[in-house]
């Protein structure tokens, strides 16, 4: 008998200075130390000419993670990077779902996960946007059900410290 274990989901938050090819460097040294990664978000620093990149993987092995860091960090572009403590920030995305539902139970859906609702269509068609930790979109999905999806668009995550 095989025991099946999950592996420890991790954020990595990198500052860079933007510029063009930066993400694609990165994801290609993470590649080549054969990673999966989960999700990449990038978006402007606060402050002009950098960039916020949020990186998510697997990985139980916290000296492998380490050194995924460290050969980031070497990179002329990288301002810094660390790993985010799961429990000392926030972990959140987004995902756009597009379902059939009558307006009844849309009503309900909408009384459990608070999402906001962008499109009503015809024939009980809803388009709505979620935010929060993935453990409630999928929970939403799984409560919806693959024959009430029509797409599903997800963000991928984003972190932040507290």
């Amino acid at each position: 008998m095989t025991t099946i274990t999950s592996r420890k989901r991790r954020a990595i938050m990198v500052y860079v200075a933007d510029r063009p090819g930066v993400l694609n460097k990165i994801s290609m040294l993470i590649r080549r130390k054969m990673y999966n990664v989960e999700s990449i978000t990038a978006c402007a620093a606060r402050q002009s000419g950098y960039s916020r990149i949020s990186l998510t993987l697997h990985e139980d092995n916290n000296d492998n993670l380490q050194q995924v860091i460290l050969q980031i960090e070497k990179m002329t572009e990288v301002i810094s990077a660390r790993e985010l403590d799961i429990n000392e920030s926030f972990w959140r995305e987004v995902a756009l779902v597009k379902f059939e539902a009558s307006q009844i139970q849309f009503e309900q859906f909408n009384k459990k996960y608070s999402f906001e609702t962008l499109d009503q269509q015809n024939h009980g068609v809803h388009i709505v946007q979620l935010a929060g930790i993935s453990k409630m979109i999928d929970d939403f999905l799984l409560d919806l059900g693959d024959d009430k999806i029509i797409e599903v668009a997800r963000s991928g995550f984003t972190a932040l410290d507290r």
